[in-house]
């Protein structure tokens, strides 16, 4: 199974891998700091080098444990020892979009018990669908204000990896309205926003709520008679 550098470490722009598989997937390596798709959360992109031979990466997805690098052309060989890295600008955005999810999440469950019943994500662009009956304009403008004073508050963002059992003993820690965790996975991954949120998570995160610069809620609709939809969008 390839190892996910970017779970420990999302600021991790180059890394040095094995090319360990090639098929219709893409190309497999021991390790990667690419993002897979998953969670809501859009893969990223990126570029792979040996020498003067590079490879544009145009999507990562994870399939059964192992992650697979789609290049353009044709790909390196198994043994392959390269050098992998990301497309910055849209990863760093990705991470205040994460984050700023996590944000809008903590906020409305701290302060209106409302879970979460569905969310995606783009660069800088996102929506995120809650249990509530009603919304209002006033509703959402008291929303944004309490979001962009967690982002002021500067709160740090960590990240922890628990064994199951441990982390489900932490009380509301999934937040969907279905447990995405399969019982296979025997480690979870936890990421808190200090004194504000704490979720089983897989995706990157900013290191400090202030990366994610001020958050603007450019729409709301309702998506059902206890769904209502926010949607979330950020400055380049």
């Amino acid at each position: 199974m390839t190892e996910l550098l970017c779970q420990q470490d999302a600021y991790l722009k180059t890394f040095e891998a094995v090319v360990t598989a090639v098929s219709e997937h893409g190309v497999a390596l021991d390790v990667t700091a690419f993002y897979p798709t998953g969670g809501g959360q859009p893969c990223d992109l990126g570029w792979l080098r040996f020498g003067d031979q590079i490879w544009s990466v145009t999507e990562v997805r994870k399939v059964k444990g192992e992650v697979w690098h789609r290049v353009e052309g044709e790909p390196p060989t198994v043994g392959t020892q390269l050098e992998g890295e990301i497309d910055w600008e849209r990863r760093y955005q990705l991470m205040r979009t994460h984050t700023m999810m996590h944000i809008l999440c903590g906020v409305i469950w701290r302060d209106y018990g409302a879970g979460v019943t569905g969310g995606k994500m783009q660069p800088l662009h996102g929506r995120m669908d809650f249990e509530f009956e009603l919304m209002s304009k006033e509703l959402v403008q008291e929303i944004e204000e309490k979001i962009n004073i967690e982002v002021e508050a500067a709160r740090p963002v960590k990240v922890d990896i628990l064994p199951r059992e441990e982390a489900f003993k932490i009380p509301d820690l999934i937040r969907t309205k279905i447990n995405l965790l399969p019982p296979a996975i025997k480690m979870v991954r936890i990421v808190e926003i200090e004194g504000l949120d704490l979720q089983a998570d897989g995706g990157t995160h900013v290191a400090n709520t202030k990366e994610v610069g001020k958050i603007q809620i450019v729409d709301y609709k309702s998506k059902g008679a206890i769904n209502k939809r926010l949607v979330v969008e950020l400055e380049a």
